[in-house]
């Protein structure tokens, strides 16, 4: 029998030789991908559009409820942060023009920002003088009311006692007018004439008693009315106008003011790149 010579093991399926062909190949792998790591720089026209649209954005963000002012510090920072990025661009290269354009857009928000910040800090001041005369107007309102019904309790009593003497008295009236009729009246005619005169003229004297009762609580309740109109009616008057202004409050004052602010940044970096690609133009002619 011949020598039959031993047949090789196919390559990459199993021993060394597979490992290694295994091992390279994610070598490789991690070579071909290794530069899709690195962050890519921008070119001029991306972060030009870039800034646009972040500046865009910036101009028309609306802030939550009030204190607006919170949110100033953070939106200014956002708003340097968008400008530093794109003067720091190694395709930029501002000009003097484009430093002055942006730093006068700047400083005018950053002051009307601190403006608005006054502003709110004095408007928290009116909330709590609101609050104060809202304490003041439920006091009067209170004390008025309870005056109110100590006068309508002292009317009701006397006009009871009254009208009581008057029933009364018109209850021994009518006795004396029965009796006129019978024979006893003829035997004390006089001492009962005399009598019914005193009973008319209590009488006329309680009805015109209790008339003038009722004029006097009407006009002490018109006084006390017009005592508390005239301390309601100023802080009425003050709570309105604290109303108001703190109303005003409730929409974000800066909103106008901060998208302005965005335009003239917006119209800072397109003039900028109007004048490069003008400068650029010229060169090549």
């Amino acid at each position: 029998m011949g020598f039959q010579p031993r047949r090789s093991k196919p390559y990459g399926k199993s021993g060394n030789y597979g490992k290694f062909g295994r091992e390279k190949s994610k070598k490789r792998k991690r070579q071909t991908s290794a530069p899709e790591d690195e962050p890519r720089v921008l070119t001029q026209k991306e972060i030009s559009e870039v800034t646009l649209k972040r500046l865009h954005t910036l101009g028309n963000q609306k802030f939550g409820a009030s204190p607006y002012s919170e949110h100033f510090e953070r939106w200014l920072l956002n708003i340097e942060s968008v400008i530093e990025e794109f003067t720091l661009h190694t395709d930029i290269g501002v000009d003097a023009k484009f430093q002055s354009d942006t730093k006068e857009a700047l400083d005018a928000i950053k002051r009307q920002l601190m403006d608005r910040k006054r502003a709110e800090e004095l408007i928290d001041q009116d909330a709590g003088e609101l609050v104060k005369f809202r304490e003041q107007l439920k006091k009067a309102d209170v004390e008025y009311a309870m005056k109110a019904v100590a006068i309508k309790a002292r009317k009701r009593r006397e006009t009871k006692r009254l009208n009581t003497e008057i029933e009364q008295l018109k209850r021994e009236q009518d006795m004396i007018i029965r009796v006129k009729t019978g024979f006893l009246y003829l035997r004390s005619k006089r001492k009962r004439e005399e009598k019914e005169a005193q009973i008319v003229q209590d009488l006329n004297s309680r009805q015109t008693e209790l008339e003038l009762t009722l004029l006097d609580f009407a006009s002490e309740h018109r006084e006390l009315k017009d005592e508390y109109d005239q301390k309601r009616e100023p802080i009425i008057k003050q709570i309105k106008n604290l109303q108001k202004t703190i109303g005003i409050s409730e929409t974000d004052g800066s909103l106008e003011e901060r998208w302005f602010a965005c335009e003239a940044l917006i119209d800072a970096v397109n003039g900028y790149l109007q004048r490069k690609a003008a400068a650029s133009l010229k060169e090549k002619t």
